[in-house]
C-alpha cells in the first residue's frame, strides 16, 4: 500500500471501504452532509483557486502580460494567504478533527496516519514556495527575476500536483466517515 505522497496516485484500496458505500457523487444527497462538511470542502476548493492564481501569475508574468509591480503585489498577498491558511487548516484538523475521526472506524487508523504524514511532506513544498517566493520578490526590482520566476512556476506547478492529491485522498476518506458516523462530537457545526 502507498502511503508517500510523492508517489501514491490515489487513495489506496485499503483505505476506500466507505468511499464504495458513499461515492462522492451521493455526497450532497445525503441527510448527514452539512455545513461543516461544505465549509470542509470550501476550504479545500479555496486551496486549489489559490495554487491556480499563483500559477497563472507566474506565467503572466513569464510571459510578460503581467508587469513586475503587479506580479509582486499579487504574489505576495495570495502566497501568504495560501500560506497562513494551509497552516492553520492543517492544524485544525491534526489537534481537532482527526483525533476524532480515527475513533469512528479502525480500518482507517493508517489512512489518518497517512494523512497526518501529508501534513509533514505538504510543509516542506510550502517551505520551498516560501523560499522560492522570496526570491523572487527579492529579486523583481533588479530585473534579474525571470530566472527566479521560472524557479517559482516549476515550485508552484509541483506543489499543485502534490496539494490536489492530498485533498483528493483527504476528501474520499474523510467524507464518507462524517457521513456515515455523523460523530456527536461535529453536531451542530
Amino acid at each position: 500500500m502507498d502511503l508517500d505522497l510523492n508517489t501514491r496516485e490515489r487513495l489506496p484500496d485499503a483505505l476506500r471501504v466507505l468511499l464504495e458505500t458513499y461515492p462522492r457523487e451521493t455526497w450532497e444527497g445525503h441527510h448527514n452532509f452539512g455545513q461543516l462538511i461544505r465549509f470542509w470542502l470550501d476550504r479545500h476548493l479555496m486551496f486549489r483557486k489559490m495554487n491556480k492564481i499563483l500559477l497563472s501569475g507566474v506565467e503572466g508574468y513569464l510571459d510578460q502580460r503581467v508587469d513586475a509591480g503587479r506580479y509582486g503585489r499579487e504574489t505576495a498577498r495570495i502566497g501568504q494567504k495560501m500560506l497562513h491558511e494551509i497552516h492553520g487548516h492543517h492544524t485544525m484538523e491534526d489537534t481537532h478533527y482527526f483525533p476524532v475521526l480515527t475513533k469512528q472506524d479502525k480500518r482507517l487508523i493508517r489512512g489518518f496516519e497517512m494523512l497526518d504524514a501529508d501534513h509533514h511532506a505538504l510543509d516542506e513544498h510550502l517551505a520551498g514556495f516560501a523560499k522560492d517566493a522570496n526570491a523572487l520578490l527579492g529579486a523583481l526590482g533588479n530585473g534579474k527575476a525571470r530566472d527566479e520566476a521560472g524557479r517559482l512556476h516549476d515550485r508552484i506547478t509541483g506543489f499543485g500536483g502534490f496539494l490536489d492529491r492530498h485533498l483528493t485522498d483527504e476528501e474520499d476518506l474523510i467524507v464518507p466517515v462524517l457521513l456515515h458516523y455523523d460523530p456527536e462530537e461535529f453536531q451542530g457545526y
